[in-house]
């Protein structure tokens, strides 16, 4: 793979967790006690993970190490670091502010503290980006209502979007409902995890229910003709991860993997990371795979990135800035 061929290519990322990004630096610095050994087989997705709910269980770890103001400050800048190192010019990073309340934080202080972080790290990186609030799919309604008001709360302080992830194949979406009509009813910018663990029918229910226009993964979208037309003719937009969908045996080979029959199909869609530590991987590498192994040239992988600037959960005046950014480089 010749991944430093797209190394200087300026990068757009959706689809992007804090909590699955953890560098072995950060870890190490937050905990001396790993070494890398335990680092690869606590926050890394090995060969032996076979489902969504098995790459999941590594999150587990590094949510652990996200309790404390401190060490939230050290993961915000270190991503940030790999995003510069990465060259990409623009991210929305996302993160359940429910998960890192179980010492002295509360959700509201965890997303100020993370707001606050993510500005003065892009100030010092030059990184624009965005902060996506998820509900999970074990979450009861209050829950749900509860993260989906602090996107609302923070809307003016780096927060642009509200999203659902987890277990998408062991819960119904009854519970979120409430809250994603919320987030509608309040002109909240919606993207939502859907066909990767489940099948199409996971797509028709957050397009209809929960009413997003972007879908983390969508990958089996495929399975349903109507609905291939419907995510074209309606400009919805696939935030696409290609090594995530292995490690969590979605399909078993890049070469299997759908993404040029949906690209063919005229669906917008753009190629992300999902967890950088988990999956092991940066854009470059992404990039690399689509070009190695699905035949991708840098054109079309341009064209994925000015689809992710028009579906970005940004200003229009910032995403003329990210596209002349773009089109300066090719």
């Amino acid at each position: 793979m010749q991944v430093s061929k797209f190394k200087n290519l300026p990068k757009i990322e959706l689809h992007l967790h804090l909590d699955c990004s953890l560098s072995y630096d950060v870890v190490k610095k937050i905990d001396p006690t790993v070494d890398i050994k335990h680092y690869k087989s606590s926050f890394q997705a090995g060969e032996s993970c076979s489902s969504l709910k098995d790459y999941l269980k590594c999150a587990d770890n590094a949510i652990e190490l996200m309790q404390t103001k401190e060490n939230l400050q050290f993961i915000v800048e270190d991503l940030f670091k790999q995003l510069h190192d990465d060259n990409v010019i623009y991210a929305e990073i996302r993160f359940a502010p429910l998960l890192h309340c179980e010492g002295d934080l509360n959700a509201k202080k965890v997303v100020d503290i993370i707001c606050m972080s993510a500005l003065i790290q892009s100030k010092k990186y030059n990184i624009d980006y965005g902060l996506i609030l998820c509900t999970l799919r074990h979450y009861s309604e209050d829950e749900s209502l509860k993260t989906v008001k602090l996107v609302k709360e923070f809307s003016e302080k780096g927060v642009v979007g509200f999203d659902i992830a987890a277990d998408e194949a062991g819960y119904p979406i009854d519970n979120h409902i409430k809250a994603f009509t919320y987030a509608k009813n309040n002109n909240l910018n919606i993207t939502a995890h859907a066909g990767e663990a489940k099948g199409s029918e996971s797509i028709w229910e957050t397009i209809n229910k929960l009413y997003a226009k972007r879908i983390g993964h969508g990958v089996r979208c495929l399975e349903d003709k109507k609905l291939v037309k419907f995510l074209s003719d309606n400009n919805y937009h696939l935030e696409i991860c290609l090594t995530s969908n292995i490690k969590t045996n979605t399909f078993n080979s890049f070469i299997n993997h759908p993404m040029n029959e949906i690209y063919d199909s005229s669906i917008s869609l753009s190629i992300n990371t999902d967890g950088r530590a988990i999956s092991n991987t940066s854009l470059s590498k992404e990039y690399a795979i689509a070009h190695s192994e699905l035949n991708w040239s840098m054109e079309k992988i341009i064209q994925s990135n000015l689809n992710a600037i028009e579906h970005a959960f940004t200003t229009n005046e910032k995403k003329e800035k990210l596209r002349k950014h773009l089109k300066s480089f090719s």
